[in-house]
C-alpha cells in the first residue's frame, strides 16, 4: 500500500489479516525521515499490529543515489532498535536494478513461514 497521504488511513484496513509488513525508505529523502519515523510508530502501536508478532522487512531504497543515509543511520533515525517483539530486517535495495531486493524477500518469507511453522506445532 502506497505511503502518500491519501492512502495512509487504508493501512489499518488491512492490518487484521497481515502476515508481514514490508515498510520502504527513501533513503536519499533525509527531510522525510521524521514523517517516516511518526508512521511507523504509529503503525507499531495500532492495536491490530502492537501485540502480534509479524515480521517487518525495512527496504532502504535508492541506495545508489550520492549522500544516501546508510542502513545503520536508518535503524538509529528511526529508533529500529526499540522493536524488541517483532522480527525485524533492514536492507539496502535499489529498485531501478533490483539489487538487494531478492535477499530480502526471502528473508521476510523465511520469517512467515517459521511464524507459521511454529503456531501449528
Amino acid at each position: 500500500m502506497s505511503g502518500h497521504d491519501r492512502y495512509r488511513a487504508l493501512w489499518e484496513h488491512y492490518y487484521k489479516d497481515c502476515q508481514g509488513i514490508i515498510f520502504i525508505i527513501d533513503s536519499s529523502d533525509k527531510l522525510r525521515l521524521v514523517v517516516v519515523k511518526e508512521e511507523l510508530d504509529m503503525l507499531l502501536q495500532h492495536p491490530e499490529i502492537a501485540g502480534r508478532k509479524i515480521p517487518i522487512l525495512f527496504l532502504a531504497n535508492k541506495m545508489d543515489l550520492p549522500d544516501s543515509l546508510t542502513t545503520v543511520k536508518l535503524v538509529a533515525g528511526l529508533g529500529l532498535d526499540r522493536i524488541h517483539n517483532k522480527p525485524w530486517h533492514i536492507r539496502a535495495t535499489n529498485a531501478l536494478n533490483g539489487e538487494g531486493l531478492h535477499a530480502a524477500i526471502e528473508w521476510l518469507t523465511d520469517q512467515i513461514r517459521d511464524i507459521y511453522i511454529n503456531k501449528r506445532k
